[in-house]
């Protein structure tokens, strides 16, 4: 098991590498204390407090990540609240993915609000990351909900349970899965966050899942 100070070190060390961190690791504090990693400072977009985020959730030992990041944009970007509806409305608009007649968007001093209705989880992810990129975003709460469908419970978890044998980082024999009704608990242990969030993504990508309580513990410790 790592020591706090290996932890931070390794944290560090990710957000330097990362492309799109590069000119700003320096502005982000790293604090670690019995694997969780809490994140600090002034980063100047949405999209780059999430990928600070996503780059230390990817370190293994890391088993919860706090962020502190605030987000401050500069006068030369700043936007009203105004232009920032108007700029999400065009990325919905353009996004294939996404039916943007289904979405409501409201914007309050920079920080966006999505509610609405969308049919699959995915719908609802590409939503999201195409706002997030958006300048002069401060932040984003996804509201939407996924619309009921019909679904087979019995037909639902072999799909799910056959979808983490297939994938090569998931050993499911390591995880348990449980539905109720269209919700699906997710339970076991597995190596990294990586891994617990790709338990998650392959139990959302099923049609009908309008919930999933990823209990899935994180153990750097489990052997291969």
């Amino acid at each position: 098991m790592k020591s706090d100070d290996d932890l931070q070190k390794d944290v560090m060390a990710e957000l330097k590498w990362k492309p799109e961190l590069r000119d700003v690791y320096t502005q982000i504090g790293v604090s670690a204390r019995d694997g969780v990693v809490t994140l600090s400072g002034l980063v100047d977009s949405y999209s780059t407090k999430m990928a600070a985020e996503r780059a230390a959730q990817n370190v293994q030992g890391v088993k919860v990540v706090a962020t502190d990041l605030e987000v401050k944009v500069g006068n030369l970007r700043a936007k009203t609240d105004t232009e920032i509806a108007g700029a999400v409305r065009n990325a919905l608009r353009w996004n294939s993915s996404v039916n943007e007649d289904k979405i409501e968007v409201k914007v309050d001093k920079g920080w966006v609000y999505l509610d609405g209705y969308v049919n699959w989880e995915y719908e609802k992810i590409a939503a999201q990351n195409n706002v997030e990129n958006l300048l002069a975003v401060r932040g984003v709460t996804n509201n939407l909900s996924i619309r009921p469908q019909s679904i087979d419970l019995k037909d639902l978890r072999n799909k799910i349970t056959e979808a983490f044998k297939r994938n090569a980082t998931m050993d499911a024999s390591s995880l348990t899965l449980e539905t109720t009704g269209s919700k699906i608990s997710l339970r076991g242990t597995v190596r990294s966050w990586v891994e617990k969030e790709e338990a998650e993504r392959i139990a959302w990508s099923s049609p009908g899942v309008l919930a999933v309580d990823n209990q899935i513990v994180v153990d750097s410790a489990v052997m291969v």
